[in-house]
């Protein structure tokens, strides 16, 4: 069976979830983009001042698992609401953006190294 969903589909949904509560009229980009720093700021509270291996039990613990995935939904629903309310098509920004970034780190000079690609 498959499960998956397409971005969409997510878009749709939230979308919906918005509009029957009326809350387009508070959804403008500025205050989306700063809904979307706070959520943000959210999930990497979770991490602050945790190890590696703190964050590897955080992974395996279902209650701090779980508030994760909240976090991290919260971040895809706010940028989900941004594309709407600017009209851009996620999906396609994120192909464009993959082809952008594929030409400024080829393979061949990328693998295995966390350099800039201006530092190349």
């Amino acid at each position: 069976m498959d499960n998956t969903t397409t971005i969409q589909e997510l878009q749709n949904a939230v979308i919906e979830f918005r509009d029957r509560r009326n809350w387009k009229q508070f959804h403008d980009i500025k205050n989306l983009s700063m809904g979307l720093s706070v959520e943000a700021a959210e999930l990497q509270e979770l991490f602050l001042w945790k190890t590696p291996e703190e964050i590897t039990a955080m992974l395996g613990a279902e209650r701090e698992r779980k508030k994760i995935e909240e976090e991290l939904a919260d971040v895809f629903v706010f940028l989900l609401y941004l594309g709407d309310a600017a009209g851009i098509d996620l999906s396609a920004a994120v192909r464009a953006k993959l082809l952008v970034n594929d030409a400024k780190y080829p393979v061949e000079k990328s693998f295995n190294s966390s350099k800039k690609y201006t530092e190349f």
